[in-house]
């Protein structure tokens, strides 16, 4: 099929909709299908965007920014998954109480509201990885227009692009508490001096990266092609001291560079499971 018979398909499942309450992260999967629902169904769309210690605020911001770009109607709420131990203990389905507390706060508000139907940016290709947070979606009535026309994360990249939105190629930029191996706990303080680390390098011109965060080890991930120039031109002694400032004892390089899913690779190992970009 091609992509422009899938955007009209989009359009077609909102317009069967009437009116929908969209999960919405300001991330590119879930900005295009706040696109989309706004373009067919105007204010009868609602863009909700669930903030907790997880959610880094420049990344709230940017949701600010798009949800106004768009025009579509934008709320935020408030989510508490920092209360569930079942969370905080990291375990490898960690995502499943995040995407619960998710839910359970998102489908009440619908409810409220008049909204009939909660959709999320889940894409074709996030079902083909280990997405235990897609189930406790489903479970909770939740649809994914974008999977279920098939569209992959590239199809999201395209049609972004031709609809002139400008955060086309904005990077991943999963929760912060995906920089955390299983088994650590999960603490806000945690989540605080791994987002202000990550903010610390962007603001150095540094985008594609993750900050991993491992006892009270920051290990530094950029992209490969990146690391050579960052050494040679970066003041490491100065990236060092602010590190320690945020709460980290050691700062080390992954010399190997940014790879999706690599804190999953035990994962891969011990079940054979394929995972997800984090």
């Amino acid at each position: 099929m091609i992509l422009t018979e899938k955007l009209e398909q989009l359009k077609a499942l909102f317009g069967e909709m009437e009116q929908a309450l969209i999960a919405y992260s300001g991330g590119v999967d879930s900005t295009l299908v706040a696109k989309i629902a706004y373009d067919v169904l105007g204010s009868s769309a609602l863009a909700v965007t669930a903030v907790s210690p997880s959610l880094l605020p420049e990344e709230l911001e940017d949701a600010k920014i798009q949800a106004a770009t768009i025009g579509i109607p934008h709320q935020i709420v408030q989510t508490h998954e920092m209360e569930n131990p079942n969370y905080t203990s990291n375990p490898v389905n960690r995502c499943y109480f995040c995407k619960s507390e998710l839910h359970d706060t998102l489908k009440p508000l619908a409810t409220k509201l008049g909204y009939p139907y909660v959709v999320d940016g889940v894409n074709a290709d996030d079902l083909h990885d280990y997405r235990p947070g897609i189930q406790a979606a489903k479970e909770r009535g939740a649809r994914s227009p974008l999977a279920e026309i098939s569209i992959t994360k590239a199809e999201v990249r395209q049609l972004s692009e031709q609809l002139g939105l400008s955060w086309w190629n904005k990077p991943a930029q999963p929760c912060l508490s995906s920089r955390f191996p299983y088994g650590e706990e999960i603490t806000v303080a945690k989540l605080q001096r791994v987002g202000r680390a990550e903010i610390y390098l962007r603001k150095l011109g540094l985008d594609n990266l993750r900050v991993r965060s491992e006892g009270e080890t920051a290990r530094i991930e950029l992209a490969s092609e990146q690391i050579k120039e960052f050494v040679l031109t970066t003041d490491l002694p100065s990236v060092v001291s602010a590190f320690q400032e945020f709460g980290f004892v050691y700062v080390t390089l992954d010399l190997e560079g940014y790879r999706s899913g690599k804190l999953n690779q035990g994962l891969n190992l011990a079940t054979g499971v394929t995972v997800g970009k984090r």
